[in-house]
């Protein structure tokens, strides 16, 4: 991808939907809810703070968040569909994930 965020901006990838549910029924595309949950393709360098010193993102490249239903900006980069959104629109990085549903498949 030739994509770099800028500032405190993040490139997040959506992780697919479950298109069962837990009872095995199949879930139609079209009743499906977008997922709130993503992988960050890409982070910016930082804001600048009230001194004009650059504050690192705490995010980074791999890692699995949570972000609100209605946050970022849908974009298509290379025919891959993203979301750019700020920082401060994401709600927290899940820890460990990845190996919880590794094991479970």
């Amino acid at each position: 991808m030739k994509f770099r965020p800028l500032h405190d901006r993040v490139v997040i990838r959506r992780l697919t939907a479950e298109e069962k549910s837990k009872g095995g029924i199949i879930i139609p595309d079209t009743v499906q809810e977008k997922p709130q949950e993503g992988e960050v393709v890409a982070v910016g360098p930082g804001a600048f703070n009230d001194a004009g010193v650059v504050t690192p993102l705490q995010v980074k490249a791999g890692d699995r968040v949570l972000f609100g239903k209605w946050s970022g900006n849908e974009v298509k980069i290379d025919g891959e569909e993203l979301l750019i959104m700020k920082e401060s629109d994401l709600m927290g990085v899940i820890e460990g994930a990845a190996a919880v549903r590794d094991k479970a498949a």
